[in-house]
């Protein structure tokens, strides 16, 4: 061969292989080109020269296919190879092919890597998280058809069994993955060694491949590569484990259609499932069966089913969170003779505290585990978690954690996104986080080791602003006509929410209410005594329209309590009166009268004639059910006195509608009518009808006979009712309305309002309901 070739650094003489051979062809192509002065024969060009395929000719320039030695002749003449040459070729072309019919020398044995730890236990529950890896580890929604690796991340918080899950299933599933499983641990969250480097990572899995440190490239991203390449036509699971973030998995991540890879860690890693199409799998605390599962299996299930009531108080102490589980079944076990009560009176005794989930082992301590995640926060956000744990409960929304925290919104937003990505809390409905106890006890611990009393009171106060801001103005739009309070002035970094109208303050106090009540008990307990009695007002109407009634009473004890202990005269008052109209609902008139008289007794000492008014318009209530009409009707004129000396046009207007309704009941039907037209004149003039007074209008006219002109008003203050909130009126409204149809001898459109208003009354568990059934089950026996 000539020179040209020669000097391209390969000669013919030592062609033994198909690329080697197709490089020969390059280099005649070149010197072809160079000769004619023009650019090389494309693909094209050859094959319309020959009338062979373009794919067959890229195949043999590429070395892909070795040319029959027909065509292979025909092609090096093609390119200018003289007579020589082209003798020397076809020799290097029959040798390359001697050399491929040889027979090749066995494969080395590759070594199988099995790095899956042990299993101690057996996984308790999980079976639905189980069931979603077997599914992904099919491949049964992949819509490339299994054309890529397959990637599972199982995030939670600490403690919640991400491991344990991974370990267990991937112990399950081994047979699947022939050429082995491989298992990292990452340690993202280590509370004794820091995050292991990728580069760790990959030397670790390629010396688990069995290759040797001379045979690895040198950089990073060369050897993630190499990794690649020995995976690619193997069936291998890979477990990485407790993942910092993305970054440190994205390197590790197998690209063949084979191999799947399962992924745990406290962060969401939403960077994997954004780019490489991950399946995140959310590991949740407990569900009660599963926990009570796991205590029988760690300490019997006998001794569990001995004292089951007391092994669900156990479950409930360490929040249904694994580890705590685990760590306090590990303690119980070790006294086989003690009870499960005296776990539990210890779990008990220690509420507040994460000592009774510590230990020795870093590996079995809460308190360690949760530290790991804190560590890693940023300031804004460690700060926000302190304050959390301040937090009245159950869950809150970015407004209340903006005032909790003196953030605004757009600033609290980010710290909220980071602690929810670290499964610090969780986001358990749209817009509302929450956290578990022992993290919530985490969070208290660390407020009181870094954060001075001043700062933890000015969070709380700022918390409590929010609520009683907020919920004052719910209650104002819920019931405009309601006579006001002087609220405690808020501070500045405070955010109450806004509410537009009134359905927007029904559906406030309808999502808060549980956090309401609960800050209502913070504030007694914190000392904020006015805050406590002023959201127990703003609550009173909410809790006694929906039925909450022992939560209403609950609430205003607690607001009583408060006024009393620091000597506030209105707020003793207004409790007084709200802690009576509960004890009304709940039957205990007797306590109500009480609380009545000596409210009343307050509101004439510091002269609040509107709030005595409405102190005796309860009363009137205690008295009807004692059957003393006149009675009520004497203390329903008293408080129409009271509100005309105060000035109160609502209040009148009000108790103009309940003077008339107690003049029906004594069968005063004509005067009963008249003042029920007067109140809803005025009642118009202030801008809205009072249901009360409508159906107090439609029962006088039920009684004279006018029955259409009783439905159309009992109509209208069942809708009015209902757009307020107000359950148990509209309940007994309905009643009234199936007495007209009944007395008018519509049966079937009585029984349709009783029932309407049976499942009210059944919604409320209010002991009425018993004779109204009884009532609609005679009248279906009757038709």
């Amino acid at each position: 061969m000539g020179d040209d070739l020669t000097d391209a650094g390969l000669r013919a003489n030592d062609v033994t292989s198909t690329q080697q051979l197709a490089q020969i062809l390059r280099q005649l192509r070149r010197r072809d080109a160079r000769r004619r002065g023009e650019p090389e024969l494309t693909y094209r060009q050859l094959a319309a020269r020959t009338g062979w395929s373009i794919g067959l000719l890229a195949g043999y320039f590429g070395g892909d296919i070795l040319p029959p030695t027909d065509r292979f002749d025909v092609l090096v003449e093609l390119l200018g190879a003289a007579p020589g040459e082209r003798g020397v070729l076809a020799t290097a072309r029959d040798r390359v092919h001697e050399t491929r019919r040889r027979p090749r020398p066995p494969a080395p044995v590759r070594p199988v890597p099995r790095q899956l730890p042990a299993v101690s236990f057996r996984l308790a529950g999980r079976t639905a998280h189980l069931a979603e890896l077997h599914r992904l580890a099919r491949g049964d929604d992949e819509d490339d058809g299994g054309a890529t690796g397959r990637i599972a991340v199982v995030s939670g918080t600490a403690g919640v069994g991400k491991t344990t899950l991974a370990v267990h299933w991937a112990h399950l599933v081994a047979a699947r993955f022939p050429d082995g499983q491989l298992f990292v641990n990452l340690r993202g969250f280590d509370p004794e060694r820091p995050p292991a480097d990728p580069a760790e990572a990959v030397c670790d899995i390629l010396d688990a491949l069995g290759v040797a440190v001379d045979a690895r490239p040198g950089s990073t991203t060369a050897q993630a590569n190499l990794c690649r390449s020995i995976l690619a036509d193997r069936r291998v699971l890979l477990v990485l484990d407790n993942a910092r973030d993305a970054e440190q998995v994205r390197p590790l991540l197998p690209g063949a259609p084979g191999c799947f890879t399962l992924v745990t860690s406290r962060t969401q890693l939403t960077g994997l499932i954004a780019v490489e199409g991950a399946h995140r799998v959310i590991l949740d605390l407990m569900p009660l069966d599963e926990a009570r599962d796991l205590l029988a299996h760690r300490l019997g299930a006998q001794r569990v089913a001995a004292e089951p009531g007391v092994a669900d108080e156990i479950i409930d102490g360490c929040a249904r969170l694994p580890l705590a589980l685990t760590v306090v079944a590990a303690r119980a076990s070790a006294r086989p003779a003690f009870p499960l009560a005296a776990v539990a009176e210890e779990l008990h005794r220690a509420r507040g505290s994460l000592d009774p989930f510590t230990g020795s082992d870093a590996a079995a301590d809460a308190r360690a585990a949760f530290t790991c995640s804190y560590e890693h926060l940023t300031a804004a956000a460690a700060t926000t978690f302190r304050r959390l744990g301040g937090h009245c409960g159950p869950d809150l929304t970015a407004p209340a954690a903006a005032s909790l925290t003196g953030l605004s919104l757009a600033g609290v937003r980010p710290a909220l996104a980071e602690l929810a990505h670290a499964h610090l809390i969780i986001e358990h409905v749209p817009g509302r986080y929450t956290m578990h106890d022992l993290l919530r006890t985490f969070a208290v611990e660390q407020a009181q080791r870094l954060d001075t009393d001043h700062d933890r009171g000015a969070a709380v106060e700022r918390m409590l602003d929010h609520y009683l801001h907020t919920a004052y103005a719910a209650a104002v739009l819920m019931y405009p006509a309601r006579d006001r309070i002087a609220v405690t002035e808020r501070r500045a970094d405070t955010t109450p929410e806004r509410l537009p109208d009134r359905e927007a303050a029904h559906r406030w106090l309808g999502r808060e209410h549980r956090v309401l009540i609960n800050a209502v008990t913070q504030a007694a307990t914190a000392g904020f005594d006015t805050h406590a009695w002023q959201l127990a007002w703003a609550l009173s109407d909410f809790l006694d329209w929906s039925g909450y009634w022992h939560d209403f009473a609950a609430v205003q004890r607690a607001a009583l309590d408060a006024a009393e202990r620091s000597a506030d005269l209105v707020g003793q008052v207004h409790a007084g009166r709200y802690a009576a109209r509960a004890c009304i609902r709940l039957g205990r008139d007797d306590e109500a009268r009480t609380r009545l008289d000596h409210a009343i007794e307050l509101c004439q000492a510091i002269d609040e004639p509107a709030v005595e008014a409405g102190c005796r318009i309860n009363l009137s209530l205690t008295l009807e059910r004692d059957a003393d009409h006149r009675g009520a009707l004497a203390h329903s004129l008293r408080a129409l006195e009271l509100f005309r000396v105060a000035d109160h046009e609502s209040g009148y207007a009000l108790s103009l509608g309940i003077v008339g309704w107690y003049h029906a009941l004594l069968g005063d039907y004509d005067h009963a009518l008249d003042c029920c037209r007067r109140a809803l004149d005025l009642q118009r003039h202030l801008g809205g009808e009072m249901p009360s007074t409508l159906d107090s209008r439609g029962f006088a006219y039920h009684k004279v006979g006018r029955h259409a002109e009783a439905v159309a008003s009992y109509e209208r203050a069942i809708e009015l009712y209902r757009d307020a909130g107000n359950r148990y009126y509209e309940a007994d409204t309905l009643v009234h309305l199936g007495d007209c149809h009944c007395a008018a001898g519509a049966a079937g459109l009585a029984v349709q309002a009783w029932r309407r208003a049976l499942d009210i009354l059944d919604d409320l568990h209010h002991p009425a309901a018993a004779d109204l059934r009884l009532r609609v089950d005679g009248a279906d026996r009757l038709a």
